[in-house]
């Protein structure tokens, strides 16, 4: 009974009367008073991008600008950041507030397009007669076997690099393009490590399958994405808004990452695959609830 009467006062007067003699005491309203009091990055944009913090100021049903403010596109950032300064009467010289909203509304607008963007390259199935899609999986070969070559484009040499028959293009159907580009980013940009790794993999007793294992790292790093676990670290990692390359990266900290854990934890046979995995899931997971985490791959 208390709680609830407590809670009906606040909301309903105590915290007007509160917020006025801040703004009063310190020239600030309180959606200033977040940008300055959140350091730069996850703290300061999880914060601003939670609807319930916004609730929490009184600004959710305020206005159409302030509702939509944390749902604007990445292209009307610049002019939406002025219409909230114009709504909450913030000054113009305000330069530092309109610089840490800018870069907020632009990280969480960026989060929004990075996940279409990679959503869209998930739905590409490999197609055998797209020239471009047999290029990059020939590149992939010749970047991780240099100094052997296929002898046709349908062969069980392809099993040497870690996918399940002698045609990669079935192993794409879950990750669609998605899959090729993150294994290929990979080879392309740690090409040491890349081989080492694909080496660790054929470990006569704690191998696994380089590729399968790499689609299957794509999909963890895509259900990061989607379900949003990836703001902290994105949110950190760039001032601005974030782009594929970041989600390629951070697919390469997991590949890296995963090798390391595999031998350290020494399953006992491939067929545990799954339970260990599940198992390296939570631990990124866990990493990942860190305001201040940054998850670069560190060879």
């Amino acid at each position: 009974m208390w709680v609830y009467l407590w809670g009906f006062l606040y909301s309903n007067y105590l915290r007007f009367w509160l917020k006025w003699i801040l703004r009063l005491l310190t020239g600030k309203c309180e959606l200033q008073r977040v940008c300055d009091g959140s350091r730069a990055g996850a703290p300061r944009t999880l914060s601003i991008g939670n609807h319930r913090t916004w609730e929490r100021l009184g600004l959710a049903g305020t206005s159409k600008v302030l509702r939509n403010a944390v749902h604007v596109e990445e292209g009307e950032v610049e002019r939406c950041v002025r219409d909230v300064m114009k709504e909450k009467n913030i000054q113009q010289k305000d330069t530092g507030f309109k610089t840490n909203l800018h870069i907020s509304l632009l990280q969480i607008a960026g989060y929004k397009k990075l996940y279409l963007n990679v959503e869209n390259l998930r739905k590409v199935p490999y197609n055998s007669d797209n020239e471009e899609h047999e290029e990059q999986l020939i590149e992939l070969w010749n970047l991780l076997m240099p100094h052997e070559s296929l002898k046709a484009r349908i062969t069980k040499q392809w099993c040497d690099i870690g996918f399940q028959g002698d045609d990669p293009k079935t192993d794409f159907r879950g990750m669609g393009m998605l899959g090729l580009v993150n294994l290929l980013y990979f080879s392309k940009h740690y090409t040491t490590e890349a081989r080492q790794i694909l080496s660790h993999s054929n470990h006569p007793k704690l191998g696994y399958s380089y590729a399968i294992v790499g689609i299957n790292l794509t999909e963890m790093a895509y259900s990061l994405l989607k379900n949003g676990a990836l703001k902290p670290h994105l949110y950190n990692m760039v001032s601005g808004s974030p782009q594929m390359d970041h989600f390629h990266q951070f697919y390469c900290y997991l590949v890296y990452e995963f090798d390391k854990f595999w031998f350290e934890e020494e399953p006992e046979s491939i067929m545990h695959f799954n339970q260990y995995r599940e198992k390296f899931h939570e631990k990124i997971k866990g990493l990942l609830l860190h305001c201040d985490v940054i998850l670069t791959l560190q060879s």
